[in-house]
Parts: structure tokens; sequence; C-alpha cells
């Protein structure tokens, strides 16, 4: 889905930098939304559907990450926080809020063109009708493979662009352990100590969804010195 006439929803109280990234992410093949404030973006998100939201956290009234921790609610929207803070613990605050990945400020708008279509490539494509699924099943939740989603009965489980793909990554080695190393690089981040945290963040996120005990998974295991291992049933 990368470019492709994704539709991007840009959150910032900036004017400025609202029209200078609306205009830079225009010229590179996107259509582009933008919001003054959470109200203004809720206004818009009632009645618009988005590949993808930039928020800025630094927000008056309701910041970034209360908004992203609200519309995570009923929102599976991908979501790219821009934050003045570079320090790890308010950006893992953002990440555990819901978001898919973060950008700090100040940053070239190349970067943030980079974060977005990797972002946009881990949303899973809509599998062809006639394909018949593989499935995962853990407890009472099973995941289709094929089409990337999971089920508890008839009602569908909302993941993340980042849950969804972790998702794919272990479903296509079950009962394999994978270090936090190469889940970053499946991810398509750059390395190093923070990103490893991010991606403990959001295995911690993923558990919430998969497990009865999240604090004694029984399905996304840690194992000791390896990494972190799918035991589907």
């Amino acid at each position: 889905m990368a470019g492709d006439e994704a539709h991007i929803l840009i959150v910032d109280d900036d004017e400025r930098i609202r029209g200078l990234l609306q205009k830079y992410l225009v010229r590179n093949g996107f259509l582009v939304s933008a919001a003054r404030d959470a109200a203004h973006a809720r206004r818009i998100l009632s009645g618009l559907e988005f590949d993808l939201i930039v928020l800025d956290v630094m927000m008056p009234g309701e910041d970034g990450v209360a908004l992203c921790r609200d519309l995570r609610q009923s929102l599976g929207t991908p979501i790219l926080l821009l934050t003045a803070k570079s320090e790890t613990e308010d950006r893992i605050a953002g990440l555990e809020a819901g978001a898919d990945d973060y950008l700090s400020k100040p940053f070239e708008p190349k970067e943030l063109l980079l974060r977005i279509n990797a972002i946009l490539r881990r949303v899973p494509a809509e599998a062809p009708a006639s394909t018949v699924p593989k499935v995962l099943h853990l407890g009472t939740l099973r995941y289709d493979i094929e089409r990337g989603e999971m089920w508890q009965g008839e009602d569908l489980v909302r993941l993340t662009a980042t849950e969804s793909h972790l998702m794919r990554i272990f479903s296509a080695s079950p009962g394999e352990a994978l270090s936090r190393t190469h889940l970053v690089e499946q991810l398509g981040r750059s390395g190093g100590q923070a990103q490893e945290r991010a991606v403990d963040v959001q295995i911690t996120r993923l558990r919430r969804k998969l497990e009865a005990d999240p604090k004694q998974p029984r399905y996304l295991q840690t194992v000791r010195g390896a990494g972190y291992m799918l035991a589907p049933d």
C-alpha cells in the first residue's frame, strides 16, 4: 500500500508544520487531510477512513498519547507519533498507548516518509476470497494466517498494524523461538536496544489480546536467552 494514494491524517496544532507535511506527502503520492487538535481529528475520523494517522504528542488540551490510547479502543488504523521528547520512557508511553511507531522532532521529511512507507507495508493485504485459510488455534481464539485476521467466535479481534505484522512473523514459525533482534529486523526497523525494548512493549500489548493471563502467557511465550515463541494448540 506504500504510496499508491494511501490516505493519511495529520494531527498537529502547529499550522506551519501541518502545511509543510501536507504539501510534502501530497508531492510523494499520498492523499492527506489535516486536523488542528484532538477534537477536530475525532470529527474527521467520524466521517472518513484513513490508512495511517500522523499524530503530534505535544498538543494543548488532550495530548497525542491520550488521543492515541482512546482511538485504540475502537480503531486499528496505524498511528505514528511525532514527539519533541527524546527520553526513552516517553517513547515507550506512546507505544504502550497503541502507537505503531514514533519519530522525534526535529526530523527530516525523508525520514518521516520512510517510516510511513514501512508502516504501510506492514498492513496486511486483503486475501483473495477463494483462498483456503490456514488457521492457528490459540485457546478460544483462531488466527487466519492467509488473511492476517484473529477471531474469537464470530467477533473479529482488532489488531494494530504492528501486532498484525508480529502475528504474521510468529505464525510463519510456530513453536520456534525468535530473537528480539530478528523481530526488529522483520519489522523493518533500525536496530539497537531502544528498538528491542519497543518490541517488548508490542509483545506485551499483543499478549493482552492472546492470553487469559498475560502475566503467565500460554501462547506467546518468553524463551529464556532466545526470545519469544508462538505456541498454538
